[in-house]
């Protein structure tokens, strides 16, 4: 065994289903939505998420079903190119999920300590 002293940590994961299991939201289409609100289109924040554009549009358009709610504002074309925006109601979406996964990392850090405090090196089992 070794005498290195490690830092553990733990980590969670948040997404929101309906009744049915599908996922309506969670940290790909955060990431997505926020690649969006950074680069002004589908295609560019697909691109820089190394995921096709179907993909991406397919996950949003899933979510945009499921919530009855428009996630982003679309613009064809033209001469200087299409675009999207996040709605307003996407833009509290990012906000509230930002919240709950604080909220949550926060109290599961909190949650880890009392349980695991001292227990994770060579000299003491878990019970």
């Amino acid at each position: 065994m070794s005498n290195r002293r490690s830092t553990f940590a733990i980590r969670t994961k948040i997404w929101i289903e309906d009744d049915t299991g599908k996922v309506i939201f969670g940290a790909g289409r955060f990431r997505i939505l926020k690649a969006v609100a950074e680069h002004g289109s589908l295609s560019a924040a697909a691109k820089a998420l190394g995921m096709s554009y179907r993909a991406v549009w397919g996950k949003i358009r899933a979510t945009e079903d499921r919530l009855g709610q428009q996630l982003l504002r679309k613009q064809s074309g033209g001469i200087s190119g299409g675009g999207s925006e996040l709605t307003p109601f996407a833009r509290n979406l990012l906000k509230s999920y930002h919240k709950l996964q604080s909220m949550t990392r926060a109290k599961a850090d909190g949650f880890f300590r009392d349980v695991f405090e001292g227990k994770l090196d060579e000299k003491n089992i878990i019970n």
